[in-house]
């Protein structure tokens, strides 16, 4: 058995929404869906940068226990509600900004006055109900960006005299699932094929969320690691992915599309599909092959009896 570990690809990216996907990675050397299964769901659900309300102020009121004359909700619920509030921010600074309502009615999200630096995510969110016509509801905010979770402690060493202090939930990730299945590459039957589903609360999307925790787990390992480099073994095909066997000479994976003689039609559905050689049409299966688009069983057919004709 070679001692080399092979690199793994990322086969397939299935979006199920904007905040939903799945995210399919093969293959992977023996047990390793595991190991890059768990580390990567600890960084989604720990490490992704986000933001969050980290203090507020609403004018006339002192404390956390009070009420606030012609709003239906204490302070308190008007606490949990602006911790349910997400953002997008653009600045490393924290961002001031307010809301100023006065009459009866419900304050939602889009009722903050942001600046160029924030963006409401769900500005659909209620953070209070004014009962009173003669009500004038003033609140400050505090928004920061973060990771993780930082604890009201934290929070409040930081804020402003004047304000009230939150616990902050800065992850943008709400949920991350994993499955580990066996996959097999012509005779190896042992390897890892691993699945892995992101949900966020659409101020990243599942992609760059992934990618940032990829990111973050290479840096990590990069600082480790020292001046130490393991070799890099090729990607491995997985099952279904058309291999070439028995050509060992490299140049003729490199003959161009244009060179087979195809028809055009067949020729420029490839080439518009980023295939340009013979070797980029190996690492596609029938099944990728007539997916792409312009491309179906009749130009396959025809590739197929071209690759025989040329006895590949």
């Amino acid at each position: 058995m070679s001692k080399i570990i092979h690199t793994p690809s990322l086969a397939n990216i299935e979006e199920h929404s904007d905040v939903s996907a799945s995210f399919v990675i093969e293959p992977l050397h023996t047990g390793y869906g595991m190991t890059l299964g768990n580390s990567l769901r600890r960084v989604l659900l720990s490490s992704i940068a986000g933001a969050s309300v980290t203090a507020f102020k609403i004018e006339g009121v002192s404390h956390e226990f009070s009420t606030v004359p012609g709003v239906k909700e204490d302070v308190v619920d008007i606490m949990l509600n602006l911790k349910r509030l997400k953002f997008r921010v653009f600045s490393d600074e924290p961002q001031n900004v307010r809301i100023e309502f006065k009459g009866k009615g419900i304050v939602t999200g889009k009722d903050i006055k942001v600046n160029a630096d924030v963006e409401v995510v769900n500005p659909e969110q209620v953070i209070a109900t004014i009962d009173d016509s003669k009500t004038n509801f003033v609140v400050d905010l505090i928004v920061e960006t973060g990771r993780g979770y930082r604890t009201i402690e934290v929070g409040a060493a930081k804020k402003p005299s004047d304000m009230i202090a939150l616990d902050a939930i800065f992850s943008p990730v709400l949920r991350v699932r994993y499955k580990v299945e066996h996959t097999r590459v012509g005779q190896i039957t042992d390897l890892d094929k691993l699945t892995i589903s992101i949900d966020t609360d659409s101020s990243i999307t599942p992609k760059d969320a992934f990618e940032e925790a990829a990111a973050i787990l290479v840096n990590q390992y990069t600082a480790l690691a020292g001046a130490t480099r393991v070799e890099v073994a090729p990607v491995l095909k997985s099952a279904g992915v058309s291999d070439v066997e028995g050509n060992d000479d490299p140049s003729e994976l490199l003959v161009s599309i244009e060179d087979l003689n195809l028809t055009a039609r067949t020729t420029n559905a490839l080439i518009n599909n980023e295939i340009h050689t013979l070797k980029d049409l190996f690492s596609l299966s029938d099944a990728e092959l007539r997916d792409l688009k312009g491309f179906g069983q009749k130009a396959l057919d025809e590739v197929k009896d071209k690759l025989a004709e040329m006895e590949l």
